[in-house]
């Protein structure tokens, strides 16, 4: 690909994917971490992590927009609160923005509130895909037509420790599949914020939140993360399924997300992007 010119980029959150991501980044020239922005007082271990694998970068609390200071590129990795927090003064700043926790957008107020913010800085926030695929597809399905769209989201049982699946089932203790939910996807990003990203992301590009159905399962039975996407409309019929290896640091998380965001931030480097 052609290349450009150095890239300066604040990373928003730097736990497991963050660092995952800073390690991909590594190894090329044109991509600097300047900025990795963390909750005040972070532990020694995250300072370690960052002086480790962005030596370059300040650890600060809140992105640092200054003249002579402000990023190129605002990447967000850390969870639902960040959104409003960070990428909506990056936005109203100019400085484009890329978005993993696409779930925060369940949230209709806060989605009028980035469309806002980045219309006031007249610049974008790019959704990644994350851990699903064929979101291309899908988004220009939608433009003839969509009747049907589900997502089903399958992974090991301990996966879903920490969200309301413990309320529905003794997760160490299942000896076959389990749906966990079934509702729209809406629902699904409010109670599942950290495992329904792929959910958010699949809906925003096909029939909304709202319309589009979702069904998480826990199942003993599988060793990675497992999403399917179904969408029936003018175009035809769509079916795919993804397994993925969850992150080795965080099984919630698929790696194929590190990947997503990887691509972002190089294609925001080259000139000529996939």
């Amino acid at each position: 690909m052609t290349q450009s010119a150095t890239l300066h980029i604040a990373l928003v959150g730097f736990g497991a994917i963050g660092q995952a991501l800073a390690r991909q980044l590594g190894n090329d020239s044109r991509l600097v971490l300047t900025q990795v922005v963390v909750p005040p007082s972070p532990s020694d271990a995250l300072q370690s992590a960052a002086a480790q694998l962005a030596p370059q970068a300040r650890v600060l609390a809140a992105l640092d927009l200054n003249p002579g200071q402000r990023p190129d590129l605002v990447v967000e990795c850390a969870g639902h609160s960040a959104v409003d927090a960070h990428l909506v003064p990056a936005l109203q700043a100019g400085i484009p923005c890329v978005m993993a926790s696409v779930g925060a957008l369940h949230d209709p107020a806060l989605l009028h509130r980035l469309e806002s913010a980045a219309s006031q800085g007249n610049t974008r926030v790019q959704l990644v895909s994350g851990a699903i695929g064929a979101i291309d597809a899908l988004t220009a399905a939608r433009l003839g037509g969509l009747d049907e769209v589900t997502y089903v989201g399958r992974k090991p049982p301990m996966s879903w420790t920490g969200t309301p699946a413990e309320k529905v089932c003794a997760l160490a203790k299942l000896s076959s599949p389990k749906v966990i939910f079934r509702g729209s996807a809406r629902q699904a990003a409010q109670d599942f914020p950290k495992n329904a990203n792929v959910a958010a992301t699949v809906s925003l590009a096909g029939l909304g939140l709202d319309r589009t159905q979702v069904e998480l399962i826990a199942d003993p039975g599988v060793t990675r993360n497992v999403h399917t996407v179904l969408a029936r409309g003018a175009f035809g019929r769509m079916e795919l399924t993804l397994e993925n290896l969850p992150l080795a640091d965080n099984p919630k998380t698929s790696a194929l997300t590190v990947y997503s965001l990887e691509r972002a931030v190089r294609n925001a480097a080259d000139r000529i992007v996939f």
